[in-house]
């Protein structure tokens, strides 16, 4: 059941959150929250999504807010440190923000960067965390497979735990695993994912040893599980950028699934300025459990009256997607 739009509008609100470095193009992350009666829900698809694909994620919120999710099996999830497209000189002081991770997750192939840039982030992490720190790369699709395969040898020797999304296409991801096999390195898939119309299409081919799965993009904790049943794939949760509310949804997503086995990209708060509540990570961890916004945090960090207008707008229209698609 979709609720009439009437009851997000009650109490949603649009925040703008500040970044410490630049992230997936944006410095500053807006969302849209509102209250259901099981609590707080994250809707923030980015900017350049269409309505259809942005429905999705509203379907997402609107399940967490209204329906009762499954219960947990875990009450801390263990989360990686997220380090952006920055310069090798500043990682040192970027992963102290995320106090008693062992794992981190490297962004490459930025557009206007080179592979030699890569190459010495990435060394800054194994430098900065020993070599008993995991380190796993996103290329979100920017490589064709000659350059993913190039690119796999020349930061395989930082003893890589595994390459996210290195291709854009089920095709190019199954040629590159079996070009890299030998070097023991999995590829994981995240796009391929959540962006697809068959997100079962990448394990049905085997083109990846992984899926990074999340909540908002897959419409909801529950076809999220339906999706990690049905692939049969080890799996590891990771955010959308998302605020504390977002990241409990994926926390909840994480601790109801039969088998945990790699730290999962939830410790994202550590990149934001401020936020509605603080969900950084702990000891390498965050905790599992329902997350209610700071009243003062919610005015402090509004969206602008334009911003706020555009969200809103956007709400309306993604729920006429949903209602229609319902009847």
């Amino acid at each position: 059941m979709i609720p009439p739009l009437s009851d997000l509008l009650d109490s949603a609100r649009v925040v703008a959150l500040p970044m410490h470095s630049r992230f997936r193009g944006v410095d500053v992350r807006e969302a849209l929250l509102f209250e259901g009666p099981e609590g707080w829900a994250e809707f923030s698809p980015f900017a350049e999504y269409d309505d259809a694909e942005a429905a999705t994620w509203l379907a997402a919120a609107i399940d967490f807010a209204w329906r009762e999710q499954p219960e947990p099996l875990r009450d801390r999830i263990g989360v990686n440190a997220t380090v952006p497209a920055i310069e090798a000189s500043r990682v040192p002081e970027l992963l102290a923000r995320f106090p008693g991770c062992r794992t981190a997750k490297v962004k490459v192939a930025e557009p206007g960067q080179t592979l030699s840039d890569d190459v010495a982030r990435v060394r800054a992490v194994r430098e900065t965390m020993g070599p008993e720190g995991r380190i796993r790369i996103d290329a979100n699709g920017a490589w064709n497979v000659d350059e993913a395969e190039h690119a796999v040898h020349a930061l395989g020797e930082y003893d890589l735990e595994y390459v996210e999304q290195p291709c854009a296409t089920v095709p190019e991801l199954a040629d590159l695993r079996r070009r890299v096999k030998y070097m023991g390195i999995p590829v994981a898939a995240d796009e391929s994912v959540r962006k697809s119309s068959d997100p079962l299409a990448v394990a049905r081919a085997g083109a990846a040893d992984l899926l990074v799965i999340k909540a908002q993009p897959l419409g909801g904790i529950t076809h999220a599980l339906q999706i990690v049943t049905a692939a049969g794939l080890p799996v590891v949760v990771s955010s959308a950028l998302d605020t504390a509310i977002g990241l409990s949804q994926g926390a909840a997503l994480a601790a109801a699934l039969p088998t945990l086995d790699y730290d999962c990209g939830l410790g994202t708060a550590s990149l934001f300025l401020d936020d509605v509540a603080d969900l950084r990570p702990v000891d390498g961890s965050i905790p599992v459990g329902r997350v209610t916004p700071d009243a003062e945090a919610l005015s402090r960090l509004a969206a602008s009256d334009e911003r706020r207008e555009w969200w809103l707008a956007r709400l309306a229209r993604c729920h006429y997607e949903l209602s229609t698609a319902a009847h």
